[in-house]
């Protein structure tokens, strides 16, 4: 079999004030990749980034064009250093924008324009302080979603939980109102889960909660024009692989409430062929992740020069 090659590119949680700095002086494209955003958005992308303020930073709608302009200006990158063109691509969450992007399927502009309204219309479908989101590590996928579906049919609407994230096994990221998320995460604890605690995120991402930020975003999403992709794609809502352009769109905005199903992801992609897969953007949270899913796939990062060049040199042999 082959070894094929697959880039990921992350979610929000990997944004870091300085993010890139090493690169501007050496690599003009990083800068270039960043006033194409920041004339698209109309503000400074690149200060932000390097001078925040953090907290501003930290704001969802200004998070998402942060880390699709980091990913894309780091996969610009790869490109230019020659690294092998990846077999497949996925992308976690706001990082599947980055990764249609890098298939083809939407342009860079039209992805900072639309990941900044997916920003905006995350945090106003629920009233700050009435939602968030909780990890649990040390049950099984099955166990989490039970436990969640019993506290929302008991509840109701006020105990709304579901599983948002299925990030490695044995860890579930649960989404939902604060009353159904405290119960979930006692009952979580309780069934012998080895730490059920809440995260510090403003909204219920990928919960049912995000249904009005849902249906702004396919108003937004049909107005892009979308492209069959140049290389395949597995997106966050089935694990699978998608072709058809409009099926991609409708996917994206399943994917608001639906859960990321990143376990399965990782796992079709091991199953295709796949022995290497390079994270493509700031930190280095998917590879932590892919090391827990599956230990034989070769786990490389880009975001940092020296990575860079280690990347470069493992996918040129």
């Amino acid at each position: 079999m082959v070894n094929k090659v697959a880039f990921v590119f992350p979610g929000q949680g990997s944004q870091a004030i300085g993010m890139l700095s090493e690169f501007a002086a050496t690599r003009s494209s990083v800068l270039d990749t960043f006033a194409e955003a920041s004339a698209t958005l109309g503000y400074d992308l690149w200060q932000l980034i390097q001078n925040g303020p953090e907290a501003q930073l930290n704001q969802t709608e200004f998070t998402q064009p942060a880390l699709l302009a980091a990913s894309i200006a780091l996969w610009r990158l790869a490109r230019e250093d020659g690294v092998a063109e990846p077999d497949m691509l996925a992308g976690h969450s706001l990082g599947e924008y980055s990764a249609l992007i890098a298939a083809g399927v939407i342009d860079f502009a039209d992805g900072i324009k639309l990941v900044q309204l997916r920003g905006q219309f995350m945090q106003t479908a629920v009233p700050l302080g009435e939602g968030g989101m909780a990890a649990v590590l040390g049950l099984d996928d099955e166990q989490v979603s039970a436990i969640c579906a019993e506290i929302t049919h008991a509840g109701g609407a006020d105990t709304v939980v579901q599983a948002a994230n299925y990030n490695a096994p044995g860890q579930v990221v649960i989404a939902g109102k604060n009353a159904g998320l405290a119960l979930a995460i006692d009952a979580c604890k309780a069934a012998g889960a080895k730490r059920a605690m809440a995260l510090s995120v403003s909204a219920p991402f990928h919960s049912v909660l995000m249904q009005p930020a849902a249906e702004k975003m396919a108003v937004e999403l049909a107005r892009v024009d979308f492209h069959p992709p140049v290389v395949q794609i597995i997106q966050n809502v089935n694990a699978d692989f998608c072709q058809q352009p409009d099926k991609i769109r409708e996917n994206l905005v399943q994917q608001m409430t639906s859960a990321v199903r990143w376990t399965e992801t990782i796992q079709r992609m091991a199953g295709a062929g796949v022995t290497r897969v390079v994270e493509c953007g700031p930190g280095k949270v998917l590879v932590g992740l892919n090391k827990r899913i599956d230990k034989s796939l070769e786990s490389l990062s880009i975001n940092s020069l020296a990575s860079l060049a280690e990347a470069t040199k493992a996918l040129g042999e």
